[in-house]
């Protein structure tokens, strides 16, 4: 079977020294080198728009490539094509190094000068790994072609602030209304206590802790745990016995995250107000990360202390954090341009009235998909969901203001 390489490198001289090498490896087919990472996406996207075939099996790249830092292209590459294997050149080729190119994705490090055994032993294996991990994605099912679902998580500055409805809300939206052929699916990260089934009265005998371990998370066995809800969407619960949480390590979130993404458009991940190894690596995969609150001091002082967190341990920046204000009023002394200022994040237009009697007779009931779509609460959490793209805006009533899409 040939191996068809991708080489991404910026520098000409290296590029045809690199083609020239890996020529001379048995069953291989070099392409032609890409000069920089914008080039490289765009075209693993197009070779996957024609044909999942047409990927490569391996992509090699400079350590110096640029404009992206190499670690942060392996990781975009290894988020949005999982079978495509990487290799990472380096003229360092530090075990540090070699620690945070394998946790961001990459499949071996090479060192310069480069060596045909050693180059060869990398290619091998990242090639070996990738059609593993196509036989285990397709199944004899083809891989989705695209780039992959978007990841939103939704998290609660703190608890009781009303981050899981939320959650279900966005999801609910994306599945009904969104124009997503793949669907939706709703995960709960929100390990000890999550509620997720409990809005939907979900009894199941399978949780996301029972993908602990596993190594290749296949359609197969992402099918086995997921519940598929009567309104079509798709469900990961919390384990019942909170302690198996403790199962779900940050390698298994992402390699969740990367599998779920592959076979829907939009993933939504309720990552309660604890963080842990699992939610952390969530919101640092995201595509969007929701922050809610309420619009008090001590909810407004956990957001602060939630992205500065963040900020610390390199999660999240504040300035690409939504947060989300959730039973607001008029009258509230805490108003969302305020909190923008106060915390650094962006704040959503939409902000979402208080509304207990609405919501409590669908919660009590374990059927929060009958919220009554007239209700305050219901529309303005869909509003933030046609903010996000997850639906077309709703038309405002005659005589309102239209709600337009985020820019």
């Amino acid at each position: 079977m040939t191996t068809r390489i991708l080489p991404a490198v910026g520098d000409p001289d290296t590029a045809r020294s690199l083609i020239t090498l890996l020529s001379q490896l048995p069953d291989s087919e070099p392409l032609r080198s890409v000069p920089d990472s914008t080039a490289l996406l765009d075209t693993l996207a197009a070779l996957t728009h024609q044909s999942v075939a047409e990927l490569p099996d391996v992509v090699v790249v400079h350590e110096h490539m640029g404009p992206l830092p190499a670690l942060e292209l392996i990781r975009e590459v290894a988020l949005r094509f999982p079978a495509v294997g990487v290799v990472l050149v380096s003229a360092d080729p530090t075990a540090g190094l070699y620690s945070a190119a394998m946790d961001a994705g990459a499949r071996g490090l090479v060192g310069m000068p480069l060596s045909y055994d050693e180059l060869a032993a990398r290619v091998s294996a990242a090639a070996q790994w990738a059609a593993g991990m196509r036989r285990h994605l397709g199944a004899g099912e083809e891989i989705p072609a695209g780039p992959g679902g978007r990841i939103i998580t939704v998290s609660g500055a703190k608890g009781g602030v009303g981050a899981t409805l939320l959650a279900t809300q966005l999801a609910l939206a994306a599945q009904t209304a969104g124009p997503f052929e793949r669907g939706a699916v709703l995960i709960d990260l929100d390990l000890v206590c999550g509620d997720v089934g409990s809005y939907f009265d979900v009894q199941f005998r399978r949780s996301v802790a029972d993908l602990a371990g596993i190594q290749d998370i296949s359609p197969q066995v992402l099918t086995e745990a997921v519940f598929v809800h009567e309104t079509g969407l798709s469900m990961l619960i919390a384990p019942a016995e909170g302690e198996r949480g403790e199962d779900v390590s940050e390698a298994t979130a992402r390699q969740l995250l990367t599998a779920v993404r592959s076979r829907y458009d939009i993933v939504v991940v309720d990552c309660g107000a604890h963080m842990n190894s699992a939610n952390a690596a969530a919101v640092e995969m995201a595509d969007v990360a929701v922050l809610v609150t309420t619009p008090d001091v001590i909810s407004v002082r956990a957001v602060n202390r939630m992205v500065r967190m963040w900020d610390r341990l390199r999660i999240r920046k504040a300035a690409d954090t939504l947060t989300v204000v959730n039973r607001h009023g008029r009258s509230s002394a805490i108003q969302p341009q305020l909190i923008a200022r106060i915390t650094g994040t962006h704040v959503a237009r939409g902000v979402i009235p208080a509304g207990f009697r609405e919501l409590q007779e669908a919660q009590d009931a374990g059927r929060i998909q009958d919220l009554d779509g007239r209700s305050q609460v219901r529309r303005a959490m869909w509003a933030v969901a046609a903010e996000l793209g997850l639906t077309a805006p709703e038309p405002a009533a005659s005589g309102g203001r239209r709600r337009g899409r985020r820019s």
